[in-house]
């Protein structure tokens, strides 16, 4: 839960702006709802990497992994997972 609330306050602030017009859902696609750009992945691949504290490869910057909310979740889930054991 406080990875979803993290990704979810990053996306308003940095991208929406806290526009509050623009409503995405937690499956809303990134792309096709021109809320990021290729400038606004690497934003996020930042925010991902500080904020979590692993590394994202450059294979992993796909949109399975970082095309949405849940998406994100899923992802820094699965990459945690990987990296404590």
């Amino acid at each position: 839960m406080i990875t979803k609330n993290a990704v979810t306050k990053f996306v308003n602030t940095q991208f929406l702006k806290g526009n509050k017009a623009i409503a995405i859902t937690d499956d809303s696609s990134f792309i096709d709802e021109g809320i990021i750009d290729s400038l606004g992945v690497l934003e996020l691949v930042s925010f991902i990497e500080e904020t979590f504290g692993f590394r994202v490869e450059d294979e992993e910057m796909i949109p399975d992994n970082l095309d949405s909310i849940n998406k994100i979740v899923a992802y820094v889930g699965i990459k945690l997972a990987v990296t404590q054991t």
